[in-house]
């Protein structure tokens, strides 16, 4: 369906159609979300745990299935030196660190892959942010949002 833009005021916007709201399930006062894959609602029930700790695992799987080992732990202990120098240090960067310090890929992994509480719980905040790409980031998220 193409939607034209119109002036609205000082701006330009859209009118969308009366029945794709409906299919939406939106009307007045709702929300859209706007992105470069197009307008989309805004999820009623918000993203639940579940929903971002599967996101962040999808990110780390993504960084483990592009990059080496030594490459994900040079990059990641290099961040982690840059926030503690910049007093941005909190007590998960210090599991993250002897993780990453160990010569073991697989508690690396581990972390990174794991389905448990402890991974689940290091994985939101990732040391190893900065590696992928932007457009590769934006889709993953937007892949999560549905």
């Amino acid at each position: 369906m193409r939607l034209a833009l119109r002036r609205i005021g000082n701006s330009l916007g859209v009118i969308v159609p009366k029945e794709a709201l409906q299919n939406w399930g939106v009307g007045e006062g709702d929300h859209l979300e706007l992105s470069v894959r197009g307008i989309r609602p805004v999820s009623k029930s918000g993203a639940s745990h579940a929903m971002l700790d599967e996101l962040k695992r999808k990110l780390a799987a993504e960084v483990v299935s592009r990059f080496a080992p030594r490459l994900i732990r040079a990059h990641s202990l290099a961040n982690l030196r840059r926030w503690r120098e910049n007093g941005v240090w909190g007590p998960v960067y210090a599991e993250w660190q002897e993780i990453l310090e160990s010569s073991s890929d697989g508690d690396l992994f581990a972390a990174m892959l794991g389905r448990d509480e402890s991974s689940n719980r290091l994985r939101q905040s990732p040391p190893y942010v900065g590696l992928l790409p932007r457009d590769v980031v934006t889709r993953l998220n937007e892949e999560a949002a549905g």
